[in-house]
């Protein structure tokens, strides 16, 4: 599964548990609490099937408060990357970044 060889190959990530799991015959739903070696935490939600992706990757710090969140929920019209975009404090931007793998790199660069 690509999320969990994406943090088991990061150096960012300290450990990760998860917390829900569910396999179906074309997809599946899976809910992660990531630790990241500066303490903060990454949940991850993520919900495919062959027709459909739902994700939210919601990193706060030590506090519980939002530093980022990367989600495709269909209600920021405007962006151009609709319906991806990244919630930054109290601004909503584009996101081009919508695996894993990218979201993982611009934490590593940002901690």
């Amino acid at each position: 599964m690509e999320i969990l060889d994406c943090l088991n190959k990061s150096k960012s990530i300290k450990s990760y548990e998860i917390l829900d799991f569910k396999s179906f015959e074309n997809g599946f739903y899976i809910k992660i609490k990531a630790i990241i070696i500066n303490n903060t935490e990454l949940f991850i939600r993520e919900y495919t099937d062959e027709k459909e992706r739902s994700y939210s990757y919601h990193w706060q710090d030590e506090n519980k408060n939002l530093i980022l969140r990367w989600d495709n929920a269909p209600h920021h019209s405007r962006i151009v990357t609709f319906p991806h975009h990244k919630h930054v404090k109290e601004k909503v931007k584009e996101n081009f970044n919508i695996d894993c793998f990218s979201i993982i790199k611009e934490i590593s660069s940002l901690i």
